[in-house]
């Protein structure tokens, strides 16, 4: 857990330094929960967090499956059922190996 909260920390401060802006940090639900959820200008970006310390298995983007893909996108319908007008919105995954950090915009989409 110390090194997801590590991982979701240093994501949170580059996003931040990217111009990005935090509206809501783990945000739970009974679906599932979204690591951060921020705004790039007009658009909700809602971000999972990932990290793994070898390439065993895909590594930490290919760990984001279409079953955890499903319980973001359940999560996000559920916070987004605050909004009147829906705004623009994506999905993107921060992943780490070891200690490389990768931002994947738009790194999957809702069917």
């Amino acid at each position: 857990q110390l090194a997801g909260d590590d991982a979701e920390d240093r994501a949170l401060a580059y996003l931040l330094r990217q111009g990005l802006q935090l509206r809501t940090r783990n945000f739970r639900c009974k679906g599932g929960e979204i690591d951060l959820i921020m705004n790039e200008r007009e658009t909700l970006v809602f971000i999972e967090v990932r990290k793994r310390s070898s390439m065993r298995y895909g590594g930490a983007a290919a760990s984001v499956t279409p079953a955890k893909q499903a319980r973001l996108i359940r999560a996000a319908h559920l916070y987004l059922s605050r909004y009147r007008a829906m705004p623009p919105c994506r999905f993107d995954v921060v992943a780490f190996e070891q200690e490389n950090m990768s931002w994947l915009k738009n790194a999957f989409a809702t069917a």
